[in-house]
């Protein structure tokens, strides 16, 4: 007896398995196709637009006037760019 129901049960189980396996790679397809629908805001072109990171800016929101810490390499032949003091 058991030898006949165990194909279509194995059967079933695959079939239930293969539905499960479709339905979640098909979720996952349409989310990916949303989202190349979407207007993101970090595919906008930003060709000529310039970037101030945030620890360059003080806590008015402008450039900062103080002196920043550089790093030296051992290759690096050029000589240190002096700056100009902005207290002076």
């Amino acid at each position: 007896m058991m030898s006949s129901i165990f194909p279509f049960v194995y059967a079933l189980i695959v079939i239930v398995l293969l539905w499960q396996a479709l339905r979640v790679m098909s979720r996952g397809l349409f989310a990916a196709n949303a989202l190349e629908k979407a207007d993101n805001p970090l595919k906008k072109d930003r060709t000529g637009q310039f970037t101030i990171h945030p620890e360059l800016l003080n806590k008015d929101g402008k450039i900062t006037d103080e002196d920043l810490l550089t790093v030296r390499f051992s290759n690096d032949l050029d000589p240190p760019k002096q700056t100009e003091s902005s207290s002076e």
